[in-house]
């Protein structure tokens, strides 16, 4: 067989000892300068290197990069008071919302859709003052233009509060998206104010403005009422101005202006009629102090009385006809008229006495 020389080769080497290799010497002594203390105290041979070979270091750099990931993923999410969550697995919208608090998932596969379920508020007016910065709870829009039973042009201006059912806001996501309050609740308030507004008068508005709120709040319960599952809850509804066209407040004006002057009449007339009433009832009152004083008196007039003052009176002339014996006296029978006592010496003097 053919010998590869090589391998003989080696073979030799290899069993032969190393004559150029000198023995080990333990002797400290004959060590290198650089392995003795130099004097220090310190000894380079007591410092252990630590072993860090290849796969720890890739290790830790694994570990590294897992940490980076997983803060720049955020797997997490905190649910505040006043929301829910809504988990979504690839795609599809989980029924059951996750309640406040802390709470993972897996990113790529998983997501967490936050909706606030807090009162929404929604201003339909027109514009003013009013510090206008949006937020997801309060947006402002114009009023919401409708006609009335004349097809007249109106604006209403008015504030709407609701808000989403947490435990229903997954399936009013799913089919309204995170804009459902545009989707919904704009439109449909909408369409109960033209509804309502659309069976009154124009100049009606202003003087049943209590009954046109309750009617717009009726038709705008019974539209959310008509939602599946009736996930929106509704607070409150102010009805905040009517706006009519320029032509109905001038007739509307011109209607209380004569209303006015009716009224103003109205008292004037009430006026009169109460001092001419007042005026007749006093005279009745007088005539029937008098009448009833009358009665009195004749009632108090008997035989006897008439008698005694038919007696005082004559006593009274006869004291006179001491004094005066040149007067005349005329007496009255039955002393019914007045006794006439007349002085001969002074034809003018005349005294008439009643009884």
């Amino acid at each position: 067989m053919p010998i590869d020389l090589n391998e003989h080769r080696r073979k030799q080497n290899n069993n032969q000892p190393s004559q150029n290799v000198p023995p080990p010497n333990n002797n400290s002594n004959n060590r290198p300068n650089s392995n003795r203390n130099n004097g220090s105290g310190f000894n380079m041979n007591s410092i252990q290197m630590p072993n860090m070979n290849g796969k720890f270091v890739g290790f830790l750099i694994t570990i590294a990069i897992l940490i980076f990931f997983f803060i720049l993923a955020r797997p997490f999410i905190v649910i505040n008071s006043g929301e829910v969550g809504i988990k979504v697995n690839l795609g599809e919208y989980q029924p059951a919302p996750l309640l406040p608090g802390l709470h993972f998932f897996v990113p790529i596969l998983q997501n967490i859709i936050i909706v606030d379920t807090r009162v929404r508020t929604q201003h339909f007016i027109s514009d003013d003052n009013t510090d206008r910065s949006q937020n997801a709870s309060t947006k402002y829009k114009s009023p919401i233009q409708v006609r009335d039973k004349q097809a007249l042009d109106v604006s209403i201006e008015l504030t709407l509060k609701y808000r989403l059912e947490g435990d229903k806001a997954s399936a009013m996501i799913r089919d309204y998206t995170m804009q459902w309050d545009e989707n919904i609740v704009v439109p449909y308030i909408a369409e109960a104010v033209a509804s309502t507004v659309g069976n009154f008068n124009a100049e009606e508005l202003p003087s049943k403005r209590d009954e046109v709120a309750r009617l717009i709040i009726a038709s705008f319960k019974n539209k959310i009422a008509s939602i599946k599952d009736q996930s929106i809850q509704f607070d409150s509804l102010e009805l905040r101005k009517i706006i009519l066209p320029q032509q109905i407040k001038d007739k509307i004006e011109q209607v209380q202006v004569a209303k006015q002057e009716a009224e103003r009449a109205k008292q004037e007339a009430n006026a009169l009629r109460e001092r001419a009433q007042g005026k007749a009832d006093a005279s009745i009152t007088e005539a029937k102090g008098q009448a009833e004083a009358n009665r009195l008196v004749s009632e108090s007039l008997s035989s006897r009385l008439l008698e005694l003052r038919q007696i005082e009176i004559q006593g009274k002339f006869n004291e006179a006809l001491r004094d005066n014996r040149d007067a005349q006296i005329f007496l009255t029978p039955g002393g019914a008229v007045p006794n006439i006592w007349v002085d001969s010496k002074n034809k003018q003097r005349t005294t008439i006495s009643n009884q």
